[in-house]
């Protein structure tokens, strides 16, 4: 009885572990690369910032992104530099 208890303990020991490794192998994996900005995207960014940035922070906050301009935004979707895109789960 000893021995099958052991064993049964055992096994759930290098259970987790293996799926602990397969976790750790699957954020390695997942984890992606910026993409790096073109020169003229980083100059249409800092164009935008300067001219929005009211409190002179560097950032844009949410009401200085509010008053940007449709053709400042129309712009920055032709450059690549608009809104992040959310995935949808899958169900």
């Amino acid at each position: 009885m000893k021995k099958l208890l052991v064993a049964s303990c055992l096994t759930c020991v290098l259970a987790l572990a293996t799926h602990a490794a397969e976790g750790e192998a699957k954020k390695d994996g997942a984890t992606k690369a910026k993409p790096t900005q073109t020169a003229e995207q980083k100059a249409l960014r800092k164009e935008i910032t300067t001219k929005y940035d009211t409190d002179k922070n560097g950032k844009l906050d949410k009401e200085e992104r509010a008053k940007i301009s449709a053709e400042d935004k129309e712009k920055m979707e032709k450059a690549g530099l608009g809104p992040k895109k959310k995935k949808k789960k899958a169900e």
